[in-house]
C-alpha cells in the first residue's frame, strides 16, 4: 500500500486556480505551485536509486523557491532536512553526517524560473537503525534551537504533521478566506505553518523587506488578515507613524521568542489589535495560544489548545501549585515520532513530552514561560531565571541586548552576572546604573553582581540566546 503523503493530499484539496502564494508582484495558484513542484519530484525519483525514502537536505534562501523545492522533495516521498542559510559550513556538514543525507538540493534565486541542482552525498555512516526510521514514513528531520544541551534531530512523519496542523488550527481557525503575511525564516518554521496554510487553502504572502514601510504596504495591498512574526517584527511595525490602520487584520501571532510586554502594548496601541503569543516547540508544534487574554495578559502564553493536556511538575514529577514554576509537560496529537541520534523511537513517557521549559500557571489557568530548567541560577537556595533578568536589562535605554548567566561562588553557590551589548559602544552604561535599574523591578538576589560589555552575544540559529 502506498504510504500516506500529506503534500499529495494538499494538492487535491483546492481548485487549481485558487491563489496559494504571493511573492512580490507574482501570484502563484495551487495549480501552478504543484505544476512547478511535480517535475522536481520526478527528477528526484529518477536520481534516487535507493529502495527507500531518501533523506534530502535543502539549502535555499527564503522565498517562493523554498516552498516549491520543499513540496517537490516531499512529493518524491523523500524526508526533508532543512539546511538553514545562516549555518556555517561546519554546522551544515555536521547535520549532513548526523542525518546521513543521501542528497542535497541547492536552490538559488532566479528572476522567473527555479534554479536548482541536486548533488549526491558520499555515503556517510548511518548512526540509527535504517529500517526503523523508514517504517515511520518520515517527512521531516528538524533540529532544536540548542538553547541548552545538545540539539537533537526530531523526526516527524506525514501522519504526525497532519495531526499537528489539524490541532493547531483548532485555535488559529485559518481558512481560504485568510491571507497570511509571512515574516519568518522557512528553514525554522515551515512544517507547522506554511504547510498548514497550504492545507487549509489560505494565501501565503511573502515579504522579505526589513523596512516597516514595505511590510505595511504589502499588508495593505493584499489586505492581510493574519501576520506571523517574531517580537522583533512587531516592535518594528509599532514604530509606524503613517495613517494606515490595517482594518483587515484579525490575528497577529508572535512566536520564535518571548514577547516583551512593551512590544505587545505598543503594537496594540498602534493597530488596535492585541498580539497573540503562542508556544511552539519542535517536538510538539503549536500547542498553547493566548487567544482570550492577549490584551489583559500580553506576556502569557495563554492556554493549551483543545486537543492538548498540560501539566506542570517539580523535579520529582509532582504537580506544582498555581503561581509556582514547574516543568511544562504536554500530551496530545502530533508529538514527535522519534529522536534521531541517539536513536529513540519512544521519547514520550506515558504519552507526555517533557519540554525542559519552566512555566507558571495563574488562578485563571493561563500559562507564562519563566525560563529553562537547565538555565536556572541557584543563589543560596533561591532560584532566578536569566530570561526574567534579561527582560529587565533590555528595557534600559543604554542596553541593546543582554545575556545573564550563573557563575560559581564559594559562599552563594552561584551569582548572576550579565553580558551587555551597549546601545552606544562608545558610551556604555555604568554598572551601578544598571544595578539600580534592576532593583526597581527585581528582588535583590536577582540583580547581577558583575557586568561585562561585549560586541556580540552567541545566538542559536533561530536567534535565541545561547546558554552553553
Amino acid at each position: 500500500m502506498t504510504p500516506f503523503n500529506l503534500i499529495e493530499e494538499i494538492s487535491r484539496r483546492h481548485p487549481a486556480d485558487a491563489p496559494a502564494v504571493v511573492a512580490g508582484e507574482r501570484v502563484v495558484t495551487f495549480g501552478e505551485l504543484f505544476g512547478l513542484a511535480r517535475p522536481i519530484a520526478e527528477s528526484i525519483r529518477q536520481h534516487n536509486t535507493l529502495d527507500r525514502h531518501p533523506r534530502i537536505g535543502l539549502h535555499c534562501p527564503n522565498g517562493l523557491d523554498y516552498i516549491i523545492l520543499s513540496l517537490g522533495i516531499l512529493l518524491a516521498d523523500a524526508c526533508l532536512v532543512p539546511l538553514a542559510e545562516e549555518l556555517t559550513q561546519d554546522e551544515r556538514d555536521e547535520i549532513t553526517q548526523t542525518t546521513a543525507l543521501d542528497f542535497i538540493v541547492k536552490g538559488a534565486p532566479h528572476h522567473s524560473m527555479i534554479n536548482w541542482e541536486i548533488e549526491t552525498v558520499e555515503s556517510p555512516a548511518v548512526q540509527f537503525p535504517e529500517s526503523e526510521f523508514q517504517s515511520l514514513n518520515p517527512a521531516f528531520i528538524r533540529f532544536s534551537s540548542g538553547t541548552t544541551g545538545t540539539s537533537k534531530g526530531v523526526v516527524l512523519s506525514h501522519e504526525t504533521l497532519l495531526a499537528r496542523i489539524t490541532a493547531a488550527n483548532e485555535g488559529l481557525q485559518l481558512g481560504p478566506q485568510d491571507r497570511v503575511l509571512w515574516m519568518l525564516p522557512m528553514a525554522h518554521h515551515f512544517a507547522v505553518s506554511i504547510v498548514l496554510y497550504l492545507h487549509v487553502g489560505a494565501l501565503t504572502i511573502l515579504e522579505h523587506s526589513p523596512l516597516r514601510e514595505d511590510i505595511l504596504a504589502t499588508a495593505e495591498k493584499h489586505q492581510a488578515t493574519v501576520i506571523y512574526g517574531s517580537p522583533f517584527h512587531f516592535s518594528l511595525l509599532s514604530g509606524d507613524t503613517s495613517d494606515f490602520q490595517w482594518p483587515s487584520l484579525r490575528l497577529p501571532v508572535a512566536t520564535a521568542a518571548a514577547l516583551p510586554e512593551i512590544t505587545a502594548r505598543a503594537f496594540e496601541q498602534r493597530f488596535s489589535k492585541p498580539l497573540v503569543q503562542g508556544l511552539g516547540i519542535i517536538e510538539v508544534g503549536l500547542s498553547v495560544l493566548n487567544l482570550d487574554a492577549a490584551s489583559e495578559k500580553p506576556t502569557s502564553l495563554g492556554k493549551a489548545l483543545p486537543a492538548y493536556q498540560v501539566r506542570l511538575v517539580d523535579d520529582h514529577g509532582s504537580p506544582v501549585p498555581d503561581g509556582a514554576p514547574g516543568e511544562f509537560q504536554i500530551r496530545g496529537p502530533g508529538l514527535l515520532d522519534a529522536y534521531l541520534v541517539p536513536w529513540n523511537p519512544s521519547p514520550l513517557t506515558d504519552g507526555w513530552f517533557s519540554s525542559g521549559d519552566l512555566v507558571v500557571r495563574d488562578s485563571d489557568d493561563y500559562l507564562t514561560l519563566v525560563g529553562r530548567k537547565k538555565s536556572v541560577i541557584n543563589i543560596a537556595g533561591m532560584k532566578a531565571f536569566p530570561e526574567e533578568i534579561e527582560a529587565i536589562l533590555n528595557t534600559h535605554p543604554d542596553v541593546k541586548r543582554s545575556r545573564v548567566l550563573g557563575r560559581e561562588h564559594p559562599q552563594m553557590g552561584q551569582i548572576p552576572v550579565a553580558e551587555i551589548i551597549p546601545a552606544d559602544p562608545s558610551a556604555p552604561p555604568k554598572p551601578l546604573a544598571l544595578q539600580k535599574h534592576c532593583r526597581l523591578h527585581l528582588s535583590a538576589y536577582k540583580v547581577p553582581m558583575r557586568f561585562s560589555f561585549v560586541d556580540t552575544l552567541p545566538l542559536t540559529a533561530s536567534g535565541k540566546i545561547k546558554r552553553t
